[in-house]
């Protein structure tokens, strides 16, 4: 138990429900207390609540119960009271029609609870993909002290003695099943070897991204990130965490203390330098737009240019984040890097990130780089701009073929994921290598949510040739677990006007990664043309969420959040209800 002086104890948020010696207090009390609870727990000691995003239909966070009690052990001994809450799971491996769909959902249902219940402070469980930034987008909106603990990836897979990785092996054998190298056979028996544990993906996707960009951001205890999740010291690290929440309160550590404009700088130096996913564009914009942080693409791109990738691991390269951690997890990279990092930046455990890694060792040279030997020369989000995406969009060249980072090719237009479907495998199909795959209407209204099929897969008379990439352009987004010259997250998107809706077969395109451009060659007075014989976009719902979300969403380069959700909105307790 924390022996500090506690000067606020029984005048803090919590006891404006359970401080009371009126009949509300006497309610709030006497129903907390069916469940067992003693009396003296209500006595103004720090109350933290714990967010569980455990569900059985979301098989990353399948074994948050027993996290949760892990973090309780820890807010007991250090003298709060821990009270679970769950919280909307959003899973990315189950959930249709997409996992991004909901996260601005999620984040709602994070930020209604924690401002409607009686908390002072917050531990965030998370893990697959969507729910850290929707954990920590509504978290952001209530600006309780908080902190974050992620559930870890799953061990290693092997397939016939060889590394495969969640995601990107999908990828990898669909498309060798496609193109007559695997068989259907091989491709079934290899399901059950790539999940073999409790945990979320173990290759550098959207999970692991995130789980670094949370302790990168300062919101974890150093060494989250990496921890396998059926290591022990996974567990010790939710006790420590809970421990640290009761701290926290104490010291009014909010969570705005943390999420600073430098912070988010450290998060986008650090994606670059994991070759992490481009997820992590659109889930930190909206985060910084909840705390009232300015972020944008052109953070990412200045920031990102000069960050070479250091990490050896899928989809990027062949290692997996069980190696990861053996070879020191992230304070490696973070001490590698510290050079491009702000020092000073706070963090969840008081002190500053530089602090938490300038000792920091590394184990594996062939997992970690050093910075003067890189990975890879580039491991930055690059971000195009042109005539196509006035507004911009993202590539992840630590993932993309180096020939193809200047090209200029004609465009195979796709008008949505089911006309792709439809004429992808078609042998008559009028494509080869050097054309530029372009896909429309899967941005977040179009889709709607944004879906994962950004990266479409090559029709098989290309792959029988052995060639296993080609430039993909649409306004979708891609898992961060696969790989390729995919250009993602163009706006505006289709659905809303965007140029990428008026793109014809036959269009030549002009891409220039090095120079940023992305240059669709056709005249101004052509697209207004096209423009002027277009139908405009209807949104497909008429009842519920989605009719909310398709109206009210921002565009991928403003972190596709809900536009009335965007800013600081603090932590009023609401009226009471007696």
């Amino acid at each position: 138990m924390t022996d500090r002086p506690d000067p606020m104890k029984g005048k803090r948020r919590s006891s404006q429900w359970w401080g009371k010696t009126d009949k509300d207090g006497w309610a709030h009390r006497s129903w907390m207390k069916n469940q067992g609870f003693p009396a003296h727990l209500f006595d103004g000691r720090p109350v933290i609540g714990i967010a569980n995003t455990f569900s059985e239909f979301n098989p990353c966070n399948a074994h948050f119960r027993k996290l949760a009690e892990h973090v309780k052990r820890g807010v007991y001994e250090a003298g709060g009271f821990p009270v679970e809450f769950p919280v909307f799971s959003n899973s990315e491996s189950q959930l249709r029609p997409t996992a991004m769909l909901y996260r601005n959902l999620a984040s709602m249902d994070v930020e209604e609870a924690i401002r409607g219940l009686p908390m002072d402070g917050v531990v965030l469980l998370v893990g697959c993909d969507k729910t850290t930034p929707a954990l920590l987008m509504g978290a952001a909106s209530c600006d309780l002290p908080t902190i974050c603990v992620s559930g870890g990836p799953m061990l290693n897979g092997y397939y016939k003695n060889e590394k495969i990785g969640s995601g990107t092996h999908i990828w990898k054998f669909s498309e060798a099943v496609r193109g007559g190298q695997m068989s259907i056979e091989d491709f079934m028996s290899a399901e059950a070897d790539n999940s073999r544990s409790a945990g979320h993906c173990m290759t550098m996707g959207t999970a692991s991204t995130m789980a670094s960009m949370a302790e990168s951001l300062g919101m974890t205890l150093p060494g989250n990130a990496a921890i396998p999740a059926v290591d022990s010291r996974r567990y010790v690290l939710a006790h420590m965490s809970g421990m640290r929440a009761v701290e926290m309160v104490i010291e009014d550590l909010r969570l705005s203390k943390i999420l600073t404009k430098q912070a988010f700088e450290n998060a986008i130096v650090t994606n670059g330098a994991i070759g992490g996913s481009t997820n992590a564009v659109v889930h930190l914009l909206a985060i910084a737009g909840r705390v009232g942080v300015e972020l944008d693409l052109n953070d990412w791109d200045r920031l990102g240019r000069d960050v070479p990738c250091l990490l050896n691991l899928m989809p990027s390269g062949e290692h997996l984040m069980e190696d990861f951690f053996y070879a020191g997890g992230l304070p490696a990279i973070l001490r590698e890097i510290g050079d491009f990092l702000n020092k000073d930046a706070v963090t969840a455990n008081g002190k500053s990130i530089w602090e938490n890694v300038k000792d920091a060792p590394c184990w594996n040279r062939d997992v970690v780089f050093e910075l003067k030997k890189p990975f890879k020369p580039n491991g930055g989000i690059a971000v195009l701009r042109g005539n196509l995406f006035p507004d911009g969009a993202v590539l992840k060249p630590s993932a993309a073929s180096p020939e193809l980072m200047v090209h200029r090719g004609r465009a195979v237009v796709f008008e949505d994921i089911e006309d792709y479907k439809a004429k992808i495998d078609d042998e008559s199909l009028d494509i080869d290598e050097t054309c530029i795959m372009v896909l429309k209407n899967c941005g977040p209204k179009g889709y709607p949510g944004m879906a994962e099929v950004g990266n479409m897969g090559l029709p098989p008379k290309v792959l029988r040739k052995g060639i296993t990439d080609m430039i993909r352009v649409s306004d979708a987004r891609m898992s961060g677990t696969a790989y390729g010259t995919v250009i993602l997250h163009g706006a505006p998107e289709a659905a809303a006007g965007g140029p990428l809706a008026y793109v014809q077969n036959g269009d030549m395109i002009e891409v220039d990664v090095p120079n940023r451009r992305l240059h669709l060659d056709v005249s101004d007075e052509e697209m207004a043309r096209r423009r002027a014989a277009g139908t405009a976009f209807v949104n497909p719902y008429d009842r519920g969420y989605s009719k909310l979300y398709v109206e009210t969403v921002n565009q991928a380069d403003k972190g596709a959040d809900l536009d009335f959700l965007v800013g600081k909105s603090g932590t009023p307790v609401l009226r009471e209800s007696h």
